[in-house]
């Protein structure tokens, strides 16, 4: 049975033009909630997706929530474009989270946990274990966990100790005494050992929660002292970085030092039991410089992240049928041991890839190994914004300049939470001679995109890949992406201009097949939604079709108001926010959003302008938000194979089909899960059609 879980936002007396982008993040993180009730996914995948919410809700407060509150501390009482001044969004904010984790415990106590139970799968207390499994526990206690511990106490000679984000921790209430002038202690759990431990009961997967043993366990840490009770409780910091590049000489030790900071950034939120005592949750909060409304209270275990190690559990019937990535058609006859033979299977057209159904590693991947071997091979330029820790395209860079090659690395040490990675990487780079660069002053770099110069005798051909994914090849398994393999020379052109002014200095920004951010692609998409506009007004067929991660650029969805109120038809797929408004009858009409979730993440860009016949389709690295059309280095590759176009088209029909379950954004701007047809029969999965048919392929 399905229900969607309704929204508490307040109801404003004049409707704003946009969706608020923090509620619409929660929008999206309500729809990844939902997933956790559906009985077409295995209980394991569901598991999962409850594991994701809560990462999902982490990021936001680290991030979202933690911009909000800087705001409200330096006075802001600026409404927004939707209609929330700083202190009144909090407040809506901390609402809805506090009813989703409400919605997220009854799931999991309610729904999920006894379903596992039927399964053989068991969550125990200490107080339901048999005595073979108390003996067994208190050994792996003594063994494994004692010995990691650190008890911390609070009296006047030890103050209250900082507590680190994200850590889960147990806060134990102490009974003072004439020997004793403690009233409070805190012990951290460890993250590095399994949150769930089985018992020695080999009939089933039971499992006691490796907090609730150190706490059966706490007078051990604390002898001789009386102990009144504990609880739990985990404080979220703010992460976002304050990087002042026109301050600095040296952008990678400014970065390091910032993340050093960051690690100490003021308390975004604090999570604790619901049966916490209020006079000791006001002692927290006035230790932790914390306010009431940023509680959020819990009648589940804190920090569900840790399910996905029940997730990982070995029970193939209650996952996702196994998949495999197949290698992409144009490829499947390339010798592995001739270089030379993956670089004709390019040179006889554009190949347009999709991930994870077509592999990454054998397309994108074994592009850049190939071009670290190949003895003609002169040159790779490269950008890098999130990778693997063990990437085998950066250990292919760090191949072709110990070559001898010109290799050069365009890293962004400023992706967030990837930034130490980043910064790692730019060293071991820059130790083999690698010409490592960190993009333009004052922009991120989040183009996708490689560069292979070889020499063929008679010229020296470029070879690119453009995509709209990371080049990472872990995420790539469950990242729904695209890119084009080419040896085009007007697109190794437009490359070639691009990287050098990555690397060094250009006053000129156009390219016949490229939009760039920040020069080209907001005026280019602008320009394209409203020609659209006048082809509609002059009879012309008009059409307007996106694919997306984000969408919340006003200006961008102005022009789009503007099309759909002349009537032109659009379509828009996103995953996540979305700050489309359907506030009058002509965009209701015209304008149709849906959101898909599932297996797979989906993460590619598609833009498709009718253009009265003479069809534009764009691919690439940039959703419709401020940050990416005007502080990204951005790319969309417009893609001019007739047969590429007629595959982007078919992922598109496919996308807004009626067929299979999507989210659509109905007239009054709610998101509804559409789950069965007119019969009551469950609607085919998207991604699952995805699977079929490229195994049929």
């Amino acid at each position: 049975m399905f229900t969607s879980i309704s929204h508490s936002y307040p109801v404003k007396e004049v409707v704003a033009p946009y969706q608020d982008r923090e509620l619409t993040w929660l929008d999206f993180d309500t729809r990844v909630l939902e997933l956790t009730e559906d009985p077409t996914i295995p209980l394991l995948e569901r598991l999962r997706f409850l594991a994701i919410f809560s990462s999902n809700l982490d990021e936001f407060f680290m991030v979202r929530v933690a911009s909000v509150k800087a705001k409200i501390e330096r006075g802001s009482t600026t409404v927004n474009s939707a209609g929330y001044a700083p202190k009144e969004l909090l407040k809506v904010v901390l609402k809805r989270t506090q009813e989703l984790v409400n919605t997220q415990a009854d799931r999991f106590r309610d729904v999920i946990i006894p379903e596992l139970r039927a399964e053989g799968i068991e969550f125990v207390k200490i107080a339901d274990l048999t005595d073979e499994e108390r003996n067994q526990l208190k050994d792996y206690y003594n063994n494994r966990i004692f010995p990691v511990l650190t008890p911390l106490v609070v009296d006047p000679s030890h103050p209250f100790p900082y507590i680190s984000g994200l850590s889960l921790n147990i806060g134990v209430n102490i009974e003072s005494s004439e020997d004793h002038d403690i009233s409070f202690a805190r012990v951290k759990v460890p993250s590095n050992l399994p949150r769930f431990i089985r018992t020695s009961d080999t009939t089933k997967f039971r499992f006691v929660l490796i907090d609730e043993l150190i706490a059966e366990h706490l007078a051990e840490l604390f002898p001789g002292v009386k102990l009144k009770d504990h609880f739990f409780f985990r404080v979220t910091r703010n992460q976002d970085l304050d990087l002042d590049e026109d301050e600095t000489d040296d952008i990678l030790e400014t970065m390091e030092k910032e993340l050093t900071r960051r690690r100490f950034g003021p308390p975004v939120r604090l999570e604790v039991d619901k049966v916490i005592h209020a006079d000791v949750l006001n002692e927290l909060m006035d230790e932790l410089q914390i306010e009431p409304h940023d509680v959020i209270k819990y009648d589940s275990p804190l920090d569900l992240r840790s399910l996905n190690q029940i997730a990982d559990l070995d029970f193939p019937h209650l996952k996702y049928k196994p998949f495999r990535s197949e290698t992409a058609h144009e490829l499947r006859d390339v010798d592995p041991e001739s270089t030379d033979s993956f670089f004709s299977a390019v040179r006889k057209g554009e190949i347009l890839l999709h991930h994870p159904y077509q592999s990454f590693t054998s397309s994108v991947v074994k592009f850049l190994e190939n071009a670290a071997r190949d003895p003609h091979v002169l040159a790779i330029k490269q950008t890098l914004y999130r990778t693997s820790g063990d990437s085998p395209i950066v250990e292919a860079l760090i191949e072709a300049a110990e070559a001898g090659k010109q290799v050069l690395a365009v890293i962004e040490i400023r992706a967030r939470f990837d930034e130490m990675a980043n910064v790692r990487w730019a060293r071991k780079l820059e130790e083999v001679g690698v010409h490592v660069v960190y993009g333009l002053m004052g922009l991120k770099t989040h183009a996708k995109l490689s560069l292979v110069v070889r020499d063929e005798g008679d010229v020296l051909r470029r070879y690119c890949h453009v995509g709209t994914g990371n080049y990472n090849p872990k995420t790539a398994r469950f990242y729904d992406d695209l890119g084009i393999l080419s040896s085009d020379s007007v697109l190794g052109e437009d490359l070639s201009r691009l990287f050098n002014e990555l690397s060094g200095y250009s006053a000129k920004h156009e390219y016949s097949r490229l939009l760039v951010a920040p020069h080209s692609l907001r005026n280019g998409l602008i320009a394209r939604i409203k020609r659209e506009t006048k082809n509609h007004l002059d009879g012309k067929p008009s059409w307007i079709r996106l694919k997306l991660n984000s969408l919340l650029d006003e200006q961008i969805i102005d022009t789009l108001y503007e099309a759909a109120d002349a009537g032109v038809k659009i379509e828009i797929i996103v995953r996540g926010i979305c700050a489309i408004q359907l506030n009058n009858q002509a965009r209701r009409d015209n304008i149709k959003v849906r959101s898909i979730l599932g297996r797979f993440l989906e993460h590619s860009r598609i833009y498709y302008f009718r253009n009265d016949g003479a069809e534009d389709y764009f691919i690439g690295s940039a959703d419709v938000m401020h940050r990416n059309l005007d502080r990204r280095v951005e790319a969309l590759v417009r893609i001019e194979s007739e047969k590429h176009k007629e595959s982007l088209k078919s992922i598109l029909d496919d996308s807004v089909s009626d067929v299979y379950s999507t989210w659509s954004l109905n007239d009054e701007n709610r998101w509804v899960r559409n789950v069965k047809d007119h019969e009551g029969k469950y609607l085919a999965n998207f991604q699952d059609h995805f699977i079929e048919k490229f195994n049929r392929a």
